[in-house]
């Protein structure tokens, strides 16, 4: 595992794409978290749930870095290098209250 994230450069200002796991709202499926896609604002939900689009997100775009989303946390994941990343207060604001399933 690095040490550093080489993609914290990639990390955009983005307006989240749903209120709630985008997919899993489309399919009525649970999740646990959800996850932000700082390159385009995609809305997935994390690995502990059972449909993992954040993940399904990363591999078909290769969009590198997540945050930590509901509510926001103020870290991020890069899974390229397999890395925390502290995004201070560079955070992304919820645009409404995020439906609850678990």
């Amino acid at each position: 595992m690095m040490d550093e994230c080489r993609h914290t450069r990639d990390i955009r200002k983005v307006t989240p794409s749903a209120l709630g796991c985008e997919e899993c709202l489309k399919s009525g499926s649970q999740w646990v978290h959800l996850r932000l896609c700082r390159t385009c604002g995609h809305v997935g939900c994390c690995d502990d749930s059972p449909n993992r689009h954040a993940t399904k997100h990363f591999h078909a775009t290769k969009h590198p870095i997540i945050e930590g989303y509901d509510p926001p946390e103020g870290w991020a994941w890069c899974y390229v290098d397999e890395v925390f990343v502290d995004l201070g207060d560079d955070v992304t604001p919820q645009n409404g209250p995020i439906p609850r399933f678990v």
